[in-house]
């Protein structure tokens, strides 16, 4: 299964030493995340084109759930549309139900979804069975979470091909003067 990322994502601490380029991506993958239509066009059309070589017939796009069902929906829901329909896959958005509040990761470093994802979300395991299944998250940085959606899926029968993120968090050296 490959993991890929397209951009490169700074987090707070490293913006001084961000280029301009680095700065627009995290201006849009943050207003990916904040569900702005102009980002999630941005985000959609920037997935389509890394899969547009790739075969996606029978094949379910279904994004790692959010935190709580409110930020999955604003996040995913006109997202994975915008994707299914320019890749030509099947949008698996409401074969998960994401319901209750899990922890955020990025901010609590607790990875709740990698402990118990029976608590936060339901999988349709009949959608699943034997299909072949993409999955898309915003942004990686342990991969803790990802790998555990990845097994939950897998567990539910999905033969997932790829997990594909917007950004991957870049760290900087730093050098002592």
């Amino acid at each position: 299964m490959l993991k890929f990322a397209l951009h490169t994502y700074v987090p707070n601490r490293y913006l001084k030493w961000a280029t301009f380029e680095e700065l627009e991506t995290r201006r849009l993958i943050l207003g990916f995340k904040d569900g702005m239509p102009y980002a999630t066009r941005w985000a959609a059309n920037e997935i389509a084109n890394a899969l547009s070589q790739t075969d996606m017939k029978d094949t379910i796009i279904v994004c790692i759930p959010a935190s709580c069902k409110r930020t999955h929906d604003r996040r995913f829901k006109a997202f994975s549309q915008m994707v299914c329909e320019k890749c030509g896959a099947v949008n698996g958005f409401d074969f998960i139900q994401v319901y209750g509040r899990r922890q955020k990761a990025h901010i609590d470093h607790v990875h709740a979804l990698a402990e118990d994802t029976d608590k936060y979300i339901h999988i349709d395991e009949s959608r699943f069975k034997g299909k072949k299944v993409i999955i898309i998250d915003d942004i990686v940085t342990t991969c803790k979470t990802a790998n555990a959606f990845v097994d939950r899926m897998i567990t539910a029968g999905a033969d997932v091909r790829m997990v594909l993120f917007l950004g991957m968090t870049k760290y900087f050296k730093r050098y002592n003067d």
